[in-house]
């Protein structure tokens, strides 16, 4: 497993928006982060510079002890998986096993360990039945959970979600929470890009947020979602959890789920809770 490390990043795009402004920021193995703001915060941008492509305009992004700037994309693919927001980007086979099969091939998977991995993603994600289906036969959420599977099977070692959970019914939600979970168990890290601060706060345990190409705020779920946060997250458009704001309501600290809350009013009758 690798560190993901982003050293004063700098990123002006032609058109000379600053859209990363002296980003610092250092992701340990097997850690599930949430990285939230508002559109235009800088947070895609961020992203890509994690598999190269993007290039600083400065300062740097380091994988694994090497500094991405030295690698080519098709080397950087191998040690991050990014799952595009927009999935009809990123989808261009003919069959939906054929686009999952497409990056674990390339990154040199061969024989039965192709299909393991194939197989394996498909599952995850739903979509075992629809091997032969063709990508543009299926609905909107289906294909952007084709597009997570077909990330999912390059098994790399650190996965970047953009907005994963978009136009995701319950069982959608479920499904791309289960695949974080899995990723995390087996020590590989999780990036995820996400306006659902509500599944951030479910499924992460670090929530960085962003505004005008900064981090201005980089704590766990129940700190980062707190009363004290609050005129922070304000400022970039965003409110907590309804969980967080009940929680706060009756008089708990650092409560920013529904399981936790319950939890809290439960075991505390009603109490602060550490």
């Amino acid at each position: 497993m690798i560190e993901v490390a982003v050293e004063e990043l700098v990123h002006v795009y032609p058109n000379r928006v600053r859209a990363v402004d002296g980003v610092s920021l250092r992701i340990g193995p097997g850690e599930s982060v949430g990285l939230i703001g508002q559109n235009g915060s800088g947070k895609t941008t961020l992203a890509r510079h994690l598999n190269g492509l993007l290039r600083p305009t400065a300062g740097r992004v380091v994988v694994g002890g090497v500094d991405a700037a030295g690698q080519r994309v098709a080397g950087l693919s191998a040690q991050v998986g990014l799952v595009f927001q927009d999935p009809d980007r990123q989808i261009f086979s003919g069959s939906v096993r054929d686009e999952v099969a497409f990056g674990p091939r390339n990154l040199g998977q061969r024989g039965a360990e192709l299909a393991a991995a194939v197989a394996e993603a498909m599952e995850a994600v739903g979509l075992k039945d629809e091997e032969a289906t063709n990508p543009q036969d299926l609905g909107a959420a289906r294909r952007r959970l084709l597009g997570l599977a077909s990330v999912l099977a390059m098994r790399t070692p650190v996965l970047v979600l953009d907005e994963p959970t978009t136009g995701q019914d319950r069982r959608g939600v479920a499904r791309v929470r289960s695949v974080i979970e899995s990723a995390r168990v087996a020590g590989r890290t999780v990036i995820t890009i996400s306006h659902d601060l509500r599944f951030v706060a479910e499924t992460c345990e670090r929530v960085v947020v962003m505004r005008a190409g900064r981090v201005v705020l980089d704590d766990t779920p129940g700190r980062a979602f707190a009363a004290a946060h609050r005129q922070t997250l304000r400022s970039t458009g965003l409110e907590p959890p309804a969980a967080a704001i009940i929680g706060e309501r009756q008089g708990l600290r650092d409560v920013a789920t529904e399981a936790g809350l319950i939890a809290a009013l439960a075991g505390a009758g009603g109490g602060p809770v550490a």
